[in-house]
């Protein structure tokens, strides 16, 4: 099969097919019959993304696409699924205009024909569905809302879909629907999966949907384990991530930096995948119930132990990267920073929280997962499966003070840039934004420009993508990304790099360079 295949990072392929038919086609091929260390595949409007495991599997991945005949390819869950609509959107009669339709016209359009979800993206159980025909393509809103609400269903070029929860958007909005396209609980949580057919079904009323309250990480009162006092500035439940889900729209996650959240848990005597807290720019203090193993990596924060008042011992000095030994009563205070910014509080054990898709998890993006921690909150510690603490499993890597490199390799879409792009991200000095956080760190410096205008169909990518809209002041994506993306990305970060950005306060300073 003659493709445009275009490396995303050393783990990652971008496929472009050119037009959705062949996207359906590879993308089915791929989740029914999976390559060589495939990890995931997501599709969009004219691209496939394929992760990989290594990059050795990601060359073997490019020459599998290769030779696929995608004339006999597999077959989709076609599963019919109903949803019922109440047409009082805001902007029915615009698009009512566009089509050059009345209401009634527009309503007849929507649910006289069958729908196929073609894609997972934008946020969990959002399906990008296409029709039968082409009366319904309008464009997007000129000036995209700041909150849709969840449950609105609408209209963007050939696509149609309901909004799971409350996001922003520029869809054209043309009713409402109480069916519950997303539930965590369930074995399958989106209602809609890519191969489904839809059938829109016109009803008087809707009730309104709400947005799912986010689970709690707190325990039983009489349960032991560990208390939060205070939380600093954000402090989050987090392991490795749940990869694999792309298709629903749900984003890796996990821990930003993977190997301080490794160590401390290796310290503490778990394995590596283990829940912990992350906890941003110090403020953490926690109160043991119970005797506890804690380790706390990362950021370079002072530590202080504080027994119960009216213990006979006083107030001791711990250090990091080396287990604690907390008796009942004791709180551990973590300080701000003097170095980094991100520090991982592991307890041996591991933290017991309700799991979404195999994952405890906070994702900031799509409110998945435990919600942030509270003052008051008795966190759960379950059983140790390891038998020592105490012997890392993972090495403590320098933190950056202010200023760090990180490698970058370009592509796929450097081609949209002009020639002296890449040049420009590499010799000047970026500053990092306020702005930033867990989805992205947005970065202040001169703009690069584009060779190329106009939109790009949104396309999958991945964490570390350097992302650079409209205004040319890139974007480099973090654990809790977006799974697709609608402006060019012009580099991959390196994953081992990620770790470092990770620990880049606010005004920090970075400088690319290309592998």
């Amino acid at each position: 099969m003659s493709v445009d295949i275009r490396p995303v990072g050393d783990r990652a392929l971008l496929i472009d097919l050119g037009d959705l038919d062949r996207v359906l086609a590879l993308h089915d091929e791929l989740s029914a019959h999976p390559g060589p260390g495939q990890l995931e595949v997501l599709a969009a409007a004219t691209t496939v993304l394929v992760r990989a495991d290594t990059p050795a599997s990601a060359r073997a991945l490019a020459e599998h696409v290769r030779g696929l005949d995608l004339e006999h390819a597999a077959d989709r869950d076609d599963t019919l699924v109903d949803i019922e609509v109440c047409y009082d959107g805001e902007d029915l009669d615009a698009v009512a205009e566009l089509t050059s339709m009345s209401r009634d016209g527009v309503i007849a359009a929507h649910t006289g024909q069958l729908w196929t979800a073609a894609f997972g993206g934008f946020a969990p159980g959002f399906a990008y569905c296409v029709g039968e025909n082409h009366l319904l393509d309008v464009a997007r809103r000129p000036s995209p809302r700041t909150a849709v609400p969840a449950g609105a269903v609408g209209l963007a070029g050939e696509f149609s879909a309901a909004y799971p929860r409350t996001t922003p958007g520029g869809w054209q909005l043309i009713g409402r629907t109480a069916a519950p396209l997303w539930d965590a609980a369930r074995p399958s949580p989106a209602l809609v999966v890519p191969g489904n057919r839809v059938r829109y079904v016109a009803v008087r009323e809707a009730a309104t949907v709400v947005d799912p309250e986010p689970v709690t990480a707190a325990a039983a009162p009489e349960a032991g384990g560990l208390v939060v006092v205070a939380t600093g500035m954000q402090s989050l439940l987090t392991d490795l991530g749940r990869p694999g889900h792309a298709d629903l729209g749900v984003a890796e996650s996990g821990a930003m930096d993977r190997g301080s959240a490794r160590l401390a848990n290796a310290v503490a005597g778990n394995p590596p995948g283990a829940a912990v807290i992350e906890n941003l720019a110090g403020g953490l203090v926690v109160r043991a119930a119970g005797h506890r193993t804690v380790a706390v990596a990362g950021a370079r924060v002072p530590l202080r132990v504080d027994p119960p008042e009216g213990a006979d011992r006083p107030p001791w000095i711990p250090e990091r990267n080396s287990p604690i030994l907390l008796d009942d009563g004791d709180t551990l205070t973590l300080g701000a920073p003097t170095a980094g910014l991100r520090s991982y509080l592991a307890v041996r054990g591991g933290f017991e929280a309700p799991l979404v898709l195999s994952s405890a998890s906070t994702d900031v993006m799509s409110s998945l997962g435990p919600a942030p921690l509270a003052a008051g909150d008795l966190l759960a510690v379950g059983v140790p499966v390891w038998n020592a603490a105490g012997s890392p499993g993972a090495q403590v890597t320098p933190l950056p003070e202010g200023h760090a490199r990180i490698r970058l390799r370009p592509g796929p879409r450097d081609d949209w840039f002009d020639a002296g792009a890449l040049d420009s991200l590499t010799s000047q000095e970026w500053v990092i934004s306020n702005e930033s956080n867990r989805i992205g760190l947005r970065l202040e410096g001169e703009p690069l420009r584009r060779r190329r205008q106009g939109e790009l169909a949104s396309e999958p990518t991945v964490a570390g993508a350097v992302q650079v809209p409209t205004g040319g002041l890139p974007v480099v994506f973090m654990r809790d990304h977006p799974v697709t993306g609608g402006y060019p990305v012009i580099g991959v970060v390196e994953p081992a790099d990620l770790d470092v950005l990770a620990q880049l306060p606010p005004e920090s300073t970075i400088r690319f360079s290309l592998m």
